[in-house]
C-alpha cells in the first residue's frame, strides 16, 4: 500500500498490511442525541500497517522525533500585576494542625534519646540500695528515669541484685533478693 501525498518527508510512503482474526471482538460505539450510547458496528478483522523495511530508517527518526517533541514539558513564566502577595501567604485552614503537631511530638521522643555513660558498677549497686529503700518494688522503666543509665547495664545490674515478679500484685517489677533486704525488725547500728 502507498500513501499519495504525506506533510513530513520523513514519514514513509510505502507500508505493508497485515490482516489478522485472532483477537478480542471489539465493537463501534456512538452517542445518540439523547447521551445514551449505541453500537454502531462490530470489528471482524484487525489491520496492522508497518512500514516496508526501506523507510524504516525514516520512520525510527519520526518516532524519536514525536517522542522528544511530546516528552519536553512547555513552562511559561506568568507575571502577577498588583498582587499584595496574598497567594503566598498560609490562610487558617491550609494545613492540617493536628497532623503536624503529632510529627513534631513523635520526632523529639526518639531524637532526645542521647547515649547515657555507665557508672561503676560499685557506684551503682549504692544508688540501687537507696532506691529500693525508697519503695520495695520498682518498674526497669522507672529505673532506667531515675537512674539515667543504659536499658542493658541495668539489666545486668538487676540480674545480681533483684528478683524479677512474673506474677501477682507486683507484677513486671523487680524486687531486691532476700539476701540484700534490710530486715525491719533489726535496730540500725
Amino acid at each position: 500500500m502507498e500513501l499519495a501525498g504525506t506533510a513530513n518527508s520523513n514519514m514513509p510512503r510505502r507500508y505493508s498490511m497485515d490482516m489478522s482474526t485472532d483477537f478480542v471482538p471489539m465493537s463501534v460505539l456512538s452517542v445518540v442525541p439523547q447521551g445514551k450510547p449505541s453500537v454502531e458496528g462490530k470489528i471482524y478483522h484487525k489491520f496492522d500497517m508497518k512500514p516496508h523495511n526501506e523507510n524504516i530508517d525514516d520512520y525510527a527518526k519520526l518516532c524519536r522525533e514525536r517522542t522528544n517533541k511530546y516528552s519536553t514539558k512547555t513552562r511559561q513564566i506568568k507575571i502577577i500585576d498588583n498582587d499584595s502577595g496574598m497567594r503566598m501567604r498560609p490562610m487558617p485552614g491550609m494545613f492540617d494542625m493536628k497532623s503536624s503537631v503529632a510529627v513534631e511530638k513523635k520526632a523529639p521522643a526518639k531524637g532526645s534519646e542521647t547515649k547515657r555513660t555507665r557508672r561503676d558498677p560499685e557506684e551503682m549497686e549504692k544508688i540501687m540500695f537507696k532506691l529500693f529503700e525508697q519503695q520495695p518494688n520498682w518498674t526497669l522503666k522507672q529505673l532506667v528515669q531515675k537512674t539515667d543509665q543504659p536499658e542493658q547495664f541495668l539489666k545486668d545490674m538487676l540480674k545480681l541484685l533483684c528478683v524479677y515478679n512474673n506474677k501477682g500484685a507486683n507484677q513486671g517489677s523487680y524486687e531486691l533478693k532476700p539476701e540484700y533486704r534490710r530486715s525491719e525488725d533489726k535496730p540500725d547500728t
